[in-house]
């Protein structure tokens, strides 16, 4: 089963284990060109998509925005006219979780379909 067939289960409290970096780089070869940085003293992962207008990025950021409803993971997103940077870690536990990485799939299956 792949990521993007995953359902997001519930990170409940700070106590949820954070994925060591070499399980989120493991992960991260699962998706299409996210990168994997340390920001704020933990780790995340981010994706930039760019569209023809803001009226598409927007298009793309409310599908973003189901996905996260559905998934009850969601991400932070930055719309810049034509471009829509994604960027996702669990808060609860200020780093990642296999959560960030379905939804990161989700997200890209939305540019493939």
């Amino acid at each position: 089963m792949g990521l993007a067939d995953k359902k997001c289960v519930p990170c409940e409290d700070a106590s949820t284990p954070k994925l060591s970096p070499e399980e989120a780089e493991k992960l991260n070869k699962e998706i299409e060109s996210w990168s994997l940085e340390e920001k704020n003293e933990h780790l995340q992962i981010s994706k930039e998509f760019k569209f023809k207008d803001f009226k598409e990025a927007l298009g793309f950021v409310n599908k973003i925005g189901t996905i996260a409803e559905e998934q009850d993971h969601h991400p932070n997103l930055y719309i810049i006219y034509n471009k829509v940077k994604v960027v996702l870690y669990t808060h609860v536990i200020a780093g990642l979780h296999e959560n960030d990485f379905i939804v990161a799939a989700k997200i890209d299956d939305l540019i493939k379909h």
